[in-house]
């Protein structure tokens, strides 16, 4: 393998591990959903990393309703494969408050996102994008990920809690 190549098989992945308990805080079910990085994810790193442009550490963790089908060039402004899902009590996205870094990886396990649904609901991924307006279009959606166990159940009452675990490296 030559440099370029071995340059090339770097990665950049974000994992959700994801809990939803009922609202006697009994677990419901768990699964994983792991992230595409879209384009404008992968522009905005580099853009950020080795331009110096300007930076914001602000992103919030989005959930997406049932079935999505997720691309490469999806943007919080066009994404047609999947729509953002609201039925939850909290005003905005959740905050993604990532721990520290080490090992390639970091981690919001300190400050884990929850979200209290209002509803009953089929939820199917997960989202981060740099913009905390509920249901909004605007800033710079990172990526997006379906649950590995396919659609969940959710129903008024029910929390999800959400650990995301951002992970750069070798590929």
């Amino acid at each position: 393998m030559n440099k370029h190549q071995i340059a090339m098989a770097a990665a950049a992945c974000t994992r959700y591990d994801i809990v939803c308990v009922d609202k006697d805080g009994n677990e419901k079910w768990r699964d994983v959903a792991d992230n595409l990085v879209v384009t404008t994810g992968l522009n905005d790193l580099l853009d950020k990393y080795f331009k110096g442009s300007a930076y914001t550490a602000a992103h919030y963790i989005g959930l997406t309703d049932d079935s999505p089908t997720i691309a490469a060039g999806d943007t919080m402004a066009s994404h047609a494969g999947w729509a953002e899902a609201t039925g939850y009590d909290e005003a905005a996205r959740q905050d993604f408050t990532p721990g520290t870094v080490a090992a390639g990886s970091v981690d919001n396990s300190g400050n884990v996102a929850s979200f209290s649904i209002n509803a009953s609901d089929t939820i199917g991924g997960l989202f981060l994008a740099t913009n905390a307006t509920k249901g909004g279009t605007s800033g710079i959606l990172y990526g997006v990920a379906a649950f590995t166990g396919g659609d969940k159940a959710v129903d008024d009452g029910d929390t999800l809690n959400v650990t995301a675990t951002a992970t750069a490296a070798a590929a």
